[in-house]
């Protein structure tokens, strides 16, 4: 059985959480709907699929009345299976990353706070070379290519008819060439604000002086959906791992950390007049 994809996951766990938030047990559910407590199990755990006949028995069942809630349970459950280019890279991929780019396939908008890298979206294939080969120790060089090429796929999602609103927090550390020469981090400051001119792109330096924020805590990037909050997804990356944070209270905490980080961070004219000093302190 091939791994199930993240779209099929989210579903899973939105539908047990809407079971236990109405106080039901997997034979309750069976009592009413003829579902069995196996099979309400292996959707839950996103090993089956489930379908629109069904989906809308759950839903009536545990009361979910919004219309755009149920829309956007049905086109998870539609595209449950669906899989996308990134799958022609699953040698040099973890399903993990594979996961992160099924996310901002879907999502509405994605929101970044980074201490000392440039987020992905926002990176030149030089210093996405720089960065990943430095952090992916073990790593031949086609293994780096290949992932720099996914890199560089990954932000057509900015460039898309219906465009990825990205806003990212970056500290003001990033913007220093300590993970490549001077020419590829001019290149990539200038990448920056070549990119804060697109509508869907809001770029904002947090200064070195900055007073005690929640981003002392680490980084992280919260992925949006249309329509409702209810699925956004936290991604927590470390040297070895991918952490998804998938509770709507947990997200609220981490959402509530970037709006502070927000107003923490300089404004857009300021922001940009940082990067074009620091461009020009390069050489």
């Amino acid at each position: 059985m091939s791994e199930p994809t993240v779209r099929r996951r989210r579903l899973g766990s939105e539908l047990r959480r809407l079971r236990e938030a109405a106080a039901l047990s997997q034979d309750d559910v069976h009592a009413r709907t003829g579902l069995t407590p196996a099979k309400i199990s292996r959707i839950e755990l996103a090993r089956f699929g489930v379908k629109s006949v069904d989906l809308d028995g759950l839903l009536d069942l545990y009361g979910v009345d919004d219309p755009a809630k149920r829309s956007a349970l049905h086109i998870l459950s539609r595209d449950g299976s669906k899989r996308g280019w990134w799958q022609t890279y699953r040698d040099a991929i973890s399903p993990a990353y594979a996961d992160l780019i099924s996310l901002e396939a879907d999502a509405k908008s994605f929101r970044s706070f980074q201490t000392v890298l440039i987020p992905g979206l926002l990176q030149t294939a030089s210093y996405a070379r720089a960065a990943i080969g430095a952090i992916n120790m073990t790593s031949t060089a086609e293994q780096v290519n290949a992932l720099v090429e996914v890199r560089m796929a990954r932000q057509s999602v900015l460039t898309r008819p219906e465009p990825l609103e990205m806003w990212a927090v970056i500290h003001e550390a990033a913007l220093r060439p300590t993970v490549s020469t001077g020419p590829v981090m001019r290149d990539q400051l200038q990448r920056l604000l070549d990119l804060a001119e697109l509508p869907q792109v809001s770029i904002q330096v947090l200064p070195l002086d900055a007073m005690p924020h929640p981003g002392m805590a680490g980084t992280f990037a919260m992925v949006g959906f249309a329509d409702t909050t209810d699925f956004d997804v936290v991604v927590i990356e470390s040297l070895t791992s991918t952490l998804y944070v998938e509770d709507p209270v947990e997200a609220s905490v981490y959402g509530s950390a970037f709006e502070r980080l927000r107003a923490t961070a300089l404004p857009f004219d300021k922001t940009a007049d940082l990067i074009a000093r620091q461009k020009d302190t390069i050489r």
